[in-house]
């Protein structure tokens, strides 16, 4: 078999089994099962995904792909249109949560720790949660280190998700992904673009995030401020109370 035979049996194969984790969960993810919906022998699943836990972190990946590069576009088009930064990231949290909420059983494959930390798209998709944060802190806006406000951001989002799902349908607070992003704005913001009053984190979070378009400055004294700069970043964080 050529390559791209290969590579469209493997899409084949890997889009049945997500249709049927969607419909119907991961129990109805079989071999027999698998390889009716894509039209393929058996022995094809074993041959290029080993067995079910293989087939079921190539699922979780190529969905993780697809959702990405939709958020990656969004971002994209925030920045062209100039839409403002902080409706930007409520409307990638608004997604994230009807997301998670929506397709559960994918959700709690994406967010197992184990198929994460090696998955390219999991990392794709903190460096598309981490372009909106810098889209906050070059406005001036944050008040704490872009790491930090990611990092809270995403633990918000998945511990929202995860009390949801956890709660029975009829039973879910509505209201509570909208309060949870709110508790994290208030954790992270300023209260206004970063200015002399506003204190000298925001104002220093706010030019570590623009110091790598100064363009005037060669890539080794680039290196060099973006490091004074988190020194600071980390030192001011260090003496709040």
């Amino acid at each position: 078999m050529t390559e791209t035979g290969r590579g469209d049996l493997r899409t084949r194969i890997v889009d049945g089994a997500a249709q049927l984790l969607r419909e119907h969960g991961p129990a109805a993810v079989t071999t027999r099962g698998v390889a009716e919906a894509a039209g393929v022998q058996p022995p094809a699943i074993y041959r290029l995904f080993g067995d079910k836990d293989g087939l079921l972190d190539a699922v979780a990946e190529h969905v993780m792909t697809q959702y990405v590069a939709e958020k990656a576009a969004s971002v994209e088009s925030a920045t062209a249109e100039d839409v403002d930064p902080i409706a930007d990231l409520r409307a990638g949290w608004d997604r994230q949560i009807h997301f998670g909420v929506g397709n559960p059983t994918l959700f709690r494959l994406l967010s197992d720790p184990d198929r994460v930390r090696p998955s390219p798209a999991a990392q794709s998709g903190r460096r598309v949660l981490e372009a909106r944060i810098r889209r906050v802190a070059a406005a001036g806006r944050l008040r704490v280190s872009e790491p930090r406000a990611v990092a809270v951001f995403q633990a918000a989002g998945i511990g929202a998700i995860h009390v949801l799902l956890a709660t029975p349908a009829d039973q879910r607070d509505p209201g509570l992904a909208d309060s949870m992003f709110a508790a994290v704005l208030r954790e992270v913001l300023t209260d206004a673009p970063a200015a002399a009053d506003a204190g000298p984190m925001a104002a220093t979070v706010a030019f570590r995030a623009v110091a790598p378009q100064l363009d005037v400055l060669t890539p080794g004294e680039q290196h060099l401020l973006g490091e004074l700069l988190d020194r600071a970043v980390d030192a001011l964080a260090a003496g709040q109370p």
